[in-house]
């Protein structure tokens, strides 16, 4: 336990007052502790456990979280692939929707939603690159969910964006995150369609000179990676402009980054790999190939 609050106090720490993850057991770097993973949206921590833990030992935890100031709220979930979400409030005020921060920008996230957040923190790195990089560009955004992509290009100058996804609600939370930052809807497009069915009009609405691709691993009924991925890549040349740049992302530990490349050099030979974005410092992995992996490939003039 003592190992457990001492990291959650660094990232506390370094945090800033902006959200953060603040103990990443997934990564395998704590033995014994791959189950646990704490979130920060300030002021609300938000326990996740993957396995069944010890009722002395998740009291202990929480009582220790409770004494931590910056922390004014607590959410505990227990979840799992193929297991029903379970949450509690251990302690403090939760409202169904708050505004957070990352990167000076900021984001709407419902920290007591049973699935995911609003926000995936991993993605942080990527963010910065794309906010870096996607001045003047076209960009589309492929599995937008909640747009934080978008939000970024736009800080980042893009000429437009246009999301796609197959949730509308999660569009709408994308369209109140681009207003939470006071960004010109005008630049922006949201379509609520299934990907697989809407190639003509991603077709009609480019080209572009970047494409986010961020699919889920294993969505039964919308994506599954080893399924689909490929389909996917196979379409993006017809959508790309001369040039253009792919931001491919993939978070299955199951796989380790020779799966994309591998895919991306057999569907889309003409756009080379170029790099492999770091990983947030808060996201720590024994196995690096075996965490998030955010590739960039580039179309060869």
């Amino acid at each position: 336990m003592d190992q457990v609050i001492a990291t959650i106090e660094q990232q506390l720490t370094q945090a800033r007052g902006e959200s953060r993850r603040l103990f990443h057991g997934r990564g395998r770097c704590y033995p014994g502790l791959e189950h646990l993973v704490v979130d920060w949206f300030p002021p609300v921590a938000v326990v996740r456990l993957y396995a069944d833990v010890e009722p002395d030992w998740l009291d202990q935890l929480c009582r220790a979280l409770e004494h931590q100031p910056e922390i004014g709220a607590l959410v505990v979930q227990q979840r799992g692939r193929g297991r029903e979400a379970q949450q509690r409030v251990l302690f403090g005020e939760v409202p169904q929707r708050l505004e957070t921060s990352e990167l000076g920008l900021r984001f709407q996230v419902r920290p007591l939603q049973n699935q995911n957040s609003g926000l995936f923190l991993d993605m942080r790195e990527g963010r910065r690159w794309v906010r870096d990089h996607a001045g003047g560009a076209r960009v589309l955004n492929l599995f937008a969910y909640t747009c934080a992509f978008s939000v970024a290009a736009v800080a980042g100058g893009a000429r437009s964006v246009v999301n796609l996804d197959m949730s509308r609600g999660a569009l709408e939370q994308g369209r109140d995150n681009h207003r939470l930052n006071g960004q010109q809807e005008a630049q922006v497009r949201y379509l609520a369609h299934d990907l697989m069915k809407s190639w003509g009009k991603l077709r009609k609405l480019g080209p572009y000179d970047l494409i986010l691709l961020d699919p889920p691993s294993f969505q039964p009924g919308s994506f599954i990676a080893e399924r689909d991925y490929a389909r996917v890549l196979r379409r993006l040349p017809g959508l790309a402009a001369p040039g253009a740049r792919i931001l491919a992302c993939h978070n299955d530990p199951m796989h380790d980054t020779v799966f994309v490349r591998d895919l991306m050099a057999d569907a889309c030979p003409q756009f080379r790999f170029r790099q492999q974005l770091p990983n947030p410092d808060d996201f720590p992995e024994r196995d690096a190939g075996h965490g998030l992996k955010v590739m960039l490939f580039e179309q060869e003039a």
